[in-house]
């Protein structure tokens, strides 16, 4: 279906959409300025018919009489005085314009007395880092006077600092990180703890903006963004940071909330991602939300080293090649995904040296999603077997011509069982939960606009694209729908959003027991054409499915394990475990070898492993 273009209105005429309502905001200014005196005697008018009305409603009805009497009769003297009518008319007009007065009582001019010494303090503070013995004329000395530094304040209801600008003396090292950091540190602590700051640096003109952030909004579940294919919503920001705005329901409400898009794909400048965070910071609820995303466009293969089952409900869903939370089945997934990168680099490259398109099977994105891989490092460690990190060098480093992404969650204490290509290759970062500017700035690789709190919800944190400025960040709420503690709106959210589940039941072949692995048939090779020669197999026919569930270790020695149709006899052994893994598609590297022959030797080389 052709997508439809977005009128020309919404996608060029911003900047005169702007003006316009520009040049209408300063005619209605105009135009109250004008009318003012009109406005003000009708008010008045206004109130002085309400006050008649009042005063006849609450006479008694033996008075009315009289007060009517008494009325008329002042009505008659003013029409027979000379002047009487133009003089009545001048002194209503009189009454009405005082009447109609603004009575709104003004503003206090300057800043009280709490609040100047809370100024003060702030100047006493900045003394020794402003100023310089050898400067004759300092703006900061001790007992100055703050007016002369800070020439915009404002307070917000409970007294503290809600915006400030200071002025520092030019010879302020403020092009210096570590400068900059300990002002931001001492204003963030002298003007209120508890709160985000937003600290912007003119360095030309030698003056500091001091604003508080608004808290970014708790309460954004999951849900279908308007996004192009390729994009990713990771969270949302200040509107002050990026010039996008997304539609988003929050009920039956609607609102436009600015969003930080991750661009993927083969054009892309970051095409992999790694996020960083504490213990229920929301690393995980970041990785469904992508997940979420990826489905409707791509493949997704979810490795977690947790072994927590926050991604069961995934298991088994259209799009979803696997879930894998061991170590044996984190080994297979990860070879073949690192097959799967070379085999569409192969086939790209053959189809542009013939002239020819990429094939379809290669444009398809294929997501590879890990939380916490260091985990599997120590077992691969103290078992004496390959770290699963060392197989994501390949889809690290040719992802973006394969279209592989790869996602890595890990959490702050682990940083540093972190592979080099890993940390290389990822250049989106994001950093969640608490933490130190230090750390920030060790994941980020930039320091932070705003200062970090320390009591902050899951999810939020900050995000860096590459060498882009760093974002705040709040991640939609994607909770684990089969998490007891998540609400029914969250866990609502995120079932409407998972895809049918996929997994045939004609594809496993039926054991005896419960505890015994079973395999689908193997693929379909290529069929010979009627001149001879050999055409390939279909996309689907060449990715044979593997079902493999966890076997139990039999209670009687003498029975034995049921072993994979396609493996060889040397293979099986009664002690022999299947991989704990719940989806895994093996496509075909070579066309030159037989399909069938490949899937065997797939599954007689995981077997012999055990």
């Amino acid at each position: 279906m052709a997508r439809r273009p977005l009128p020309r209105i919404l996608s060029t005429g911003s900047a005169q959409i702007a003006r316009s309502r520009e040049l209408a905001r300063t005619a209605a200014d105009s135009a109250t300025d004008v009318l003012h005196p009109l406005i003000t005697t009708t008010r008045g008018l206004r109130r002085l018919a309400s006050a008649g009305r009042r005063r006849w409603a609450e006479t008694p009805r033996d008075r009315r009489g009289p007060l009517l009497f008494l009325a008329a009769s002042v009505v008659l003297v003013v029409v027979l005085v000379p002047y009487g009518p133009l003089l009545a008319v001048v002194t209503l007009m009189a009454a009405a314009a005082w009447q109609g007065r603004d009575r709104t009582p003004p503003d206090p001019e300057g800043p009280d007395e709490s609040q100047i010494e809370r100024l003060q303090v702030l100047y006493d503070a900045l003394v020794p880092y402003f100023s310089a013995a050898e400067d004759p004329s300092p703006l900061y000395a001790h007992g100055g006077d703050w007016e002369t530094v800070f020439p915009t304040q404002e307070f917000d209801d409970s007294g503290r600092v809600a915006h400030l600008v200071i002025r520092y003396p030019a010879y302020f090292p403020d092009g210096e990180a570590a400068s900059r950091a300990r002002i931001q540190q001492l204003l963030a602590a002298k003007s209120g703890r508890g709160r985000e700051y937003l600290f912007d640096w003119d360095e030309e003109g030698n003056e500091l903006t001091v604003s508080v952030l608004s808290p970014l909004p708790t309460d954004i579940a999951a849900q279908r963004f308007v996004t192009a294919p390729g994009e990713t919503v990771l969270g949302f920001t200040d509107p002050s940071r990026v010039r996008r705005t997304l539609p988003l329901a929050f009920g039956a409400a609607r609102r436009d909330v600015p969003p930080v898009v991750w661009r993927t794909g083969i054009r892309s400048t970051e095409p992999h991602l790694l996020a960083v965070g504490q213990p229920g910071s929301g690393t995980s609820t970041l990785l469904r939300s992508i997940a979420l995303q990826a489905l409707p466009h791509g493949d997704v293969l979810i490795i977690e080293g947790g072994g927590t089952g926050e991604y069961a409900c995934l298991a088994g869903r259209d799009g979803v090649l696997g879930v894998e939370i061991g170590l044996d089945g984190a080994l297979a997934a990860l070879e073949w995904a690192t097959g799967e990168t070379e085999r569409r680099l192969v086939a790209a490259n053959r189809a542009r040296q013939a002239g020819d398109p990429a094939p379809e099977d290669t444009k398809r994105p294929l997501w590879i999603l890990l939380d916490r891989p260091t985990a599997f490092t120590h077992l691969a460690e103290a078992d004496g077997r390959e770290d699963p990190q060392s197989l994501l060098q390949i889809p690290l480093r040719h992802g973006r011509a394969a279209a592989v992404t790869v996602v890595v969650a890990e959490q702050f204490d682990a940083l540093d069982s972190l592979s080099e290509a890993v940390r290389r290759h990822t250049r989106a970062r994001v950093a969640l939960g608490p933490a130190s500017p230090a750390q920030l700035e060790a994941v980020l690789g930039a320091p932070p606009h705003t200062t970090p709190v320390d009591d902050v919800p899951p999810g939020r944190g900050y995000a860096r694209l590459g060498s882009a400025p760093v974002h705040r960040l709040q991640v939609p709420a994607t909770p684990d729908p089969y998490d007891d503690a998540t609400s029914d709106a969250h866990r609502q959210a995120v079932l409407d959003l998972l895809p049918p589940r996929s997994t045939p039941a004609d594809t496993q072949t039926p054991a005896a027991d419960g505890d015994t692995p079973a395999v689908a048939d193997t693929a379909v090779g290529p069929e010979p054409s009627a001149d001879g020669e050999t055409t390939p197999a279909p996309v689907e026919a060449s990715l044979p499915k593997i079902v493999l569930t966890k076997t139990a270790t039999p209670q009687d020695p003498g029975r034995q394990t049921a072993t994979p149709q396609t493996a060889t006899p040397q293979a099986a052994s009664p002690q022999t475990t299947a991989p704990e893994t719940a989806l895994l598609e093996r496509p075909v590297l070579e066309t030159a070898v037989p399909d069938a022959a490949v899937a065997e030797a797939a599954v007689a080389k995981v077997v012999a492993a055990e």
